[in-house]
């Protein structure tokens, strides 16, 4: 049986202490497992990758994460704290977050170099990731003269040179081309391949049953409303579209214009 990874029990977290973020949260991930997490915007997705990620902690219930209750104070000890931000990478929804060296190049080995990894160790895993992501003609860019696509491969290999056990990556394709989703999931797909954990909050259907084999869904009430395997959620319209997670698509015909749902589970042009 695969170790347990994550584990919240009864996890609850409010912004400021007054605005609910996540209410009641009970999930278990184990090591090697590809979660996706989907909802509407707003019902706590994100909130979950953060907390995940230890950079928010429960007001109330528990969260546990590589056998050890997570707190606050636990991050005083030095070496457990970099035993956790060497074992979990976070890409954060927003790029910019997490792009500030003047270049691409630094971006990417900043954080092997604040964790000491071994020199040629850091160039070997820059280079596979660049290798990976097809962004060698970026490296010696400035961060904002690039793209969101380009920035998001960027933010990307820059977590994967730490080489983390879990990936918790929050919309890492919204709003990009079919071709920079596919070389995103692809990378994905390689990291899962090698042993790695991955969590992906996503809008985007169409790539959920590539990426995930468990699916948690969040609701307006700010917890887990079901979970199961992609196929089997994907395929319930009615509670896609109770839950605000299928398009709603106008097109003419015969002379009127008509609308209907639709929750892009095919895939589209080279994606």
């Amino acid at each position: 049986m695969a170790e347990l990874l994550f584990h919240l029990d009864q996890a609850h977290y409010s912004y400021l202490g007054r605005i609910p973020a996540l209410c009641g949260i009970d999930l278990d991930i184990a090591a090697g497992a590809r979660v996706a997490v989907i909802g509407a915007n707003g019902t706590g997705k994100s909130t979950l990758l953060t907390m995940l990620n230890a950079l928010v902690f429960p007001d109330r219930g528990r969260f546990t994460a590589f056998g050890k209750t997570i707190t606050e104070d636990l991050f005083d000890d030095h070496d457990f704290s970099r035993f956790f931000r060497s074992s979990v990478g976070f890409l954060f929804q927003n790029p910019d977050i997490q792009l500030f060296c003047p270049t691409v190049k630094e971006d990417i080995i900043f954080d092997p170099l604040q964790m000491d990894v071994d020199h040629a160790q850091i160039l070997r895993r820059l280079d596979k990731a660049v290798d990976e992501l097809k962004i060698a003609h970026l490296l010696e860019r400035a961060p904002h003269q690039l793209s969101i696509g380009e920035k998001r491969k960027v933010a990307l290999a820059g977590v994967i040179a730490v080489d983390p056990q879990v990936l918790l990556l929050d919309e890492p394709t919204a709003g990009l081309d079919p071709e920079t989703t596919r070389a995103i999931v692809d990378m994905l797909l390689t990291q899962h391949q090698a042993g790695k954990t991955i969590i992906t909050a996503t809008h985007d259907m169409h790539i959920v049953e590539e990426i995930a084999d468990t699916v948690y869904v969040f609701g307006a009430n700010k917890t887990i409303v079901r979970s199961g395997q992609p196929s089997a959620i994907l395929s319930d319209q009615a509670f896609l579209r109770e839950h605000n997670l299928a398009h709603i698509h106008r097109h003419r015909h015969a002379g009127s214009l008509h609308a209907h749902p639709h929750n892009h589970l095919g895939h589209h042009g080279s994606f």
